[in-house]
């Protein structure tokens, strides 16, 4: 599923660190874990958790409801949905809402490029292939802070990053950067993906490459950043 910030290109370089040594039965969880384009690559005991309740009801609908979503959404049903939210179910919301500009919660329609481009059709093969690999995989929909971690888990931490487009939610940077603190001392394995973090953090895996997340509202279009993975 193309989600904003997603690490799906970046997959194949942090799961074979983030796995290294994880032990049979380990729990694997994320508590950002978006469009699930990491988890989907991971086997065993895993718990995907993220706090916007449009995406984890898609979610659920798709892995243990059977749902089948459309494989297309007019501009003015888009536009329907996004001003009258409380007539639709969450997970339609979920699906319609992140296949938008940026694929950032309705930021705007999309409109297929006629010859070239089918978005709705994208968005439908995307994500209806991802759900074979998220069978058996816990969902949860609650604050990460929240989250009743089980012993000696490895935590993949990506959240929305610092000074950068913002989430629908806001997110207090130093609190989470604590919480990580505070599991990596519980005795768990925890991962973060940011450009930044603080002095105390171990940068462990970077790699240069393309985004159109943005510092600020100067700084529009393509840029090219350093994504890193970090340990406390």
């Amino acid at each position: 599923m193309k989600y904003m910030g997603s690490k799906a290109r970046f997959a194949k370089f942090l799961l074979p660190i983030i796995l290294k040594d994880r032990r049979p039965n380990q729990v694997y969880i994320e508590p950002f874990a978006g469009g699930m384009n990491m988890i989907d690559k991971v086997d065993g005991v895993r718990i995907a958790n993220d706090q916007h309740k449009e995406l984890m009801a898609m979610w659920q609908a798709l892995i243990y409801d059977n749902w089948d979503p459309p494989k297309s959404i007019t501009y003015d049903e888009y536009q329907h949905m996004r001003y009258n939210r409380e007539e639709y179910p969450d997970y339609l919301l979920g699906y319609v809402g992140f296949n938008s500009f940026g694929a950032k919660w309705f930021a705007g329609y999309r409109r297929d490029k006629i010859g070239k481009r089918d978005y709705w059709g994208e968005h439908y093969r995307n994500i209806i292939k991802q759900v074979p690999n998220l069978e058996r995989v816990k969902l949860s929909c609650k604050s990460y802070t929240d989250l009743e971690i089980p012993k000696n888990s490895i935590i993949y931490c990506d959240p929305p990053y610092a000074a950068t487009t913002k989430y629908s939610l806001k997110f207090d940077h130093k609190q989470f950067w604590d919480w990580c603190r505070e599991q990596s001392k519980a005795g768990h394995l925890v991962f973060v993906s940011e450009f930044q973090a603080p002095s105390d953090f171990i940068c462990v895996w970077e790699k240069v490459a393309k985004t159109n997340l943005r510092y600020d509202k100067a700084t529009t279009g393509t840029k090219r950043i350093t994504e890193k993975l970090f340990v406390y």
